[in-house]
């Protein structure tokens, strides 16, 4: 069995403790590993799952989405002389069926995640490993202490990841032996059947549905959590001690996973990742290297092209431009993956319309959306990151250069959703029925962040995109570069003149038809953090005070000032309730990178910034301990104690900590 040697510079393991009296703990706890499709494993440390969105084998049919539950989990019964014990943990209405959580010893959050069950005197060790570029799982056990029979049971879903299974839903499950394997199917939906296979054991048919599984996670999320599931029967392996053997599932095609050599190669990547940032980063920074691997995927499109992309979170996100450019420089260019950046770049600039880059990519169909207004100008950013971190010209001046060009063009002179320049030189578009900005929730036709007009986040990409251009033409094209200088120095004023709140020293929020919008949201910090700010020195160590005196708490900025009356203090509850606090005061990771930018930036005393700068990220060192296993939560409650709420693993909150780490050592270095 694989184990991980000291002079790796990947972390150690986090470890759970099973046993009875964790399994509250273990329930709020999840692991996730992940292949470069875009498919997935995934569940509670206490192997019980407790959303929709677990499972051990969630496909992705069309990478990187497309994505089916195909197998749930499995069950397992271990028998020695002494007894019989039930390993796996279910919850039910009212109780939880088998309760195998009593025989867990510990969890390990490894490269394989691993379940230690103490049996009597013998222990038994679960190993969960995902096919690297298959839609595969395997499951490997090891007996230690004694000889007996393990009983694994499997569970299929077999359905889009979203929704859930019912006995009585209008599907027929049914299974059939086919070489070797059993294949479980749908015959009502069709599709691919879920093939199960095991080396050295014997199935014995045995079809049962078990009713009403309990998904806590999402009936707190104020959704349906009731499912029912199939299984065909059970595999029986005879084991002497120290005696190892595996199961198999795939959806599709039968696929061999060869488990220590994938285990290998899993982990000799991750090494490789977390050495990226170890001539600099702590233990922290080489965890969030590590999980940077589950987030870079191939997207497939027509013609049987894949290029590489970005998924914004797990588990429910596909790859969205905004989030895509926001999270390039910190996962991709702050490990050294610049073959990888320029593959993501090129996937969204192949999709370059009107001006516009998508926003996001559809889940079913791969068409190309483009309801968004920044996600454009956050790709001239991340060029101009791309640039400085690698002094790439060829690429900047051959593609990246043209399709920033073009954004620019396009914006200025007027696309979709009224996006144009207005005669102040400022940008703006969309009206009270659209969400344009990253604060876009909707419920019906009623947007809860209007933002439409101009956007004080939107103008400050807007102005520092015309400023890196007329930098980076220089040499390339001087006439270029002359016309987006001269446009920056109309824009700059402007800016000022149309977003600075004097009297109270910071940035006004939008400026729409009805004037301008006074609530402290963190949008201002992003005039003080980009390469070029329109503001004064004076003016961004005011917006920094500002931000940090009412939305800066220790795992991101608040949403919203609590000072405001319209502030949500918690995130949770029905659909509705969870979309109006969405931006309403929640708790966003991401903005940490911004914050700790400007504040590095406006602070005089360098030592002193620093060592604050280390302060505020020191959160993030227990965080990744709390929901998500090594991961950073999309979002987290507005009030102490911060909850973690939403997606376990978002990209652009991984990246962005991941990025404010590194300026915070090469600020410690000048």
């Amino acid at each position: 069995m694989s184990r991980q040697s000291k002079d790796s510079p990947l972390p150690p393991p986090i470890v759970a403790a099973g046993g009875e009296g964790e399994l509250e703990s273990l329930l709020g706890r999840e692991w996730l590993i992940a292949n470069r499709l875009g498919a997935y494993a995934s569940s509670s440390a206490a192997g019980c799952n407790t959303r929709r969105y677990h499972g051990l084998l969630v496909a992705a049919t069309k990478p990187p989405v497309g994505r089916v539950a195909a197998l749930s989990t499995v069950m397992e019964v271990l028998s020695l002389d002494d007894a019989d014990y039930a390993l796996a943990t279910n919850e039910f209405a009212g109780t939880f069926s088998p309760r195998g959580v009593v025989h867990l010893a510990e969890f390990r959050n490894d490269a394989a995640p691993t379940f230690v069950f103490r049996c009597g005197s013998a222990t038994l060790t679960k190993e969960i490993l995902l096919a690297d570029r298959a839609n595969a799982v395997a499951v490997r056990y090891t007996l230690r202490g004694a000889s007996g029979t393990l009983r694994v049971r499997p569970f299929a879903a077999l359905r889009d990841y979203h929704h859930l299974r019912q006995a009585d839903g209008g599907g027929q499950m049914t299974f059939e032996v086919r070489d070797g394997a059993v294949a479980v199917q749908d015959r009502a939906a069709g599709g691919e059947p879920l093939l199960c296979a095991a080396t050295d054991a014997e199935f014995q048919p045995d079809p049962q549905w078990w009713y009403r599984f309990l998904y806590r996670a999402d009936i707190l999320r104020g959704q349906d959590g009731i499912e029912d599931l199939y299984s065909p029967g059970q595999f029986v392996y005879r084991l002497s001690d120290g005696q190892t053997c595996q199961f198999n599932a795939s959806l599709g095609p039968p696929v061999r996973i060869g488990f220590q050599t994938t285990l290998e190669s899993r982990r000799r990547r991750l090494e490789e990742l977390s050495a990226s940032v170890a001539g600099w980063g702590d233990e922290t920074a080489r965890r969030l290297a590590a999980a940077s691997d589950a987030l870079v995927v191939q997207r497939n499109f027509p013609g049987n092209k894949s290029s590489a992309t970005i998924l914004a979170g797990y588990h429910w996100f596909a790859d969205w431009g905004r989030d895509t450019f926001v999270a390039l420089p910190g996962l991709l260019l702050a490990t050294g993956r610049f073959d990888q950046a320029r593959e993501v770049f090129r996937t969204f600039t192949a999709a370059l319309s009107e001006g516009m880059l998508p926003n996001r990519f559809d889940d079913y169909t791969s068409a190309a959306h483009y309801n968004s207004i920044d996600a454009s100008l956050w790709f001239v950013i991340a060029a101009e990151r791309y640039l400085a971190a690698t002094g790439d010209t060829r690429f900047w001046r051959d593609e990246l250069l043209p399709a920033a060009h073009a954004v620019l063009t396009a914006y200025r002179e007027g696309t979709r959703f009224d996006i144009h320049a207005d005669a102040d030189g400022l940008l703006l578009g969309g009206s009270h029925q659209t969400q344009l900005t990253w604060m876009d929730a909707k419920l019906g036709d009623e947007v809860v962040t209007p933002r439409h007009g101009k956007a004080v986040e939107v103008n400050a990409l807007w102005h520092s995109a015309h400023r890196i251009l007329a930098e980076r033409c220089r040499g390339v094209d001087d006439r270029l570069a002359e016309h987006y200088a001269q446009l920056a120095e109309t824009i700059a004023p402007a800016f000022v003149r149309v977003f600075w709140d004097e009297p109270r020293g910071c940035l006004y929020d939008c400026v729409g038809p009805q004037g301008p919008d006074g609530s402290v949201r963190p949008n201002q910090i992003f005039a003080v953090s980009l390469p070029h700010s329109p503001l004064s020195e004076a003016q961004q160590q005011a917006v920094v005070a500002t931000v940090a005196r009412e939305l800066l708490t220790p795992v991101g900025l608040r949403s919203l000032s609590p000072n405001d009356g319209r502030y949500r203090r918690r995130y949770g509850g029905s659909w509705e309730s969870r979309d109006r606090a969405y931006h309403q005061g929640t708790v966003w990771g991401w903005l940490i990178g911004a914050f700790l930018e400007a504040h590095l930036k406006t602070a005089g005393n360098r030592p002193l910034a620093v060592a604050q700068a280390k302060e505020y990220l020191a959160a993030f060192d227990d965080h990744l301990r709390q929901a998500g296993l090594g991961f950073v939560s999309e979002i987290f409650d507005g009030d102490p104690p911060h909850a973690p709420r939403g997606c376990i693993c978002q990209a652009w909150s991984i990246a962005e900590v991941l990025r404010a780490k590194q300026l915070v050592a090469q600020a410690e270095k000048t």
